[in-house]
């Protein structure tokens, strides 16, 4: 069995008896840490195995593996997360762009608000991203043409008596 099936099973399991809240804030609060030394340290890109990262952060391979499951979109190069092992050098080259965009659809306002952005991008550039994530879940209807509208061609007729034929 992988590590990432033991890091879906642990979820399922803890969230059966402990509940989903306790869930979140275990390993929210595993997730903040990291993320916060590697926002801090944005310059250096981090070469680890899970087994170093969960010596480091005191907690599971699994709740590592959960960590690396929810980074993999925003790597540079991402990884097939089956075959990845607690031995298996990992390098994290974060798309830092694309690491906020992916924060604010998992709305994690505990990431994404944290002090260490700061130093990455400016208040605008974060703006900017959160103008774009939210265009993109927007739904823009184009302005249908009605039949008794005038024509767009311009000739001055109805749409119907005109292009609508």
């Amino acid at each position: 069995m992988s590590l990432y099936t033991d890091w879906t099973d642990m979820v399922v399991e803890y969230v059966k008896t402990k509940g989903e809240a306790a869930f979140w804030q275990e390993y929210g609060a595993i997730e903040k840490a990291i993320y916060k030394d590697l926002l801090g340290k944005h310059t250096e890109v981090k070469k680890t195995t899970i087994a170093e990262l969960s010596k480091e952060y005191n907690t599971t391979n699994e709740f590592i593996m959960g960590f690396v499951d929810g980074i993999n979109d925003s790597l540079k190069n991402s990884y097939d997360l089956e075959t990845v092992d607690v031995n298996t050098e990992l390098v994290l080259d974060m798309d830092f762009e694309k690491l906020y965009y992916n924060m604010l659809d998992a709305k994690a306002d505990y990431l994404y608000t944290l002090k260490q952005w700061d130093s990455i991008f400016s208040v605008e550039k974060r703006k900017e991203i959160t103008t774009e994530y939210r265009k993109a879940g927007t739904v823009v209807n184009e302005e249908k043409i009605g039949r008794n509208d005038p024509c767009p061609c311009g000739s001055g007729k109805k749409y119907k008596k005109c292009c609508g034929k």
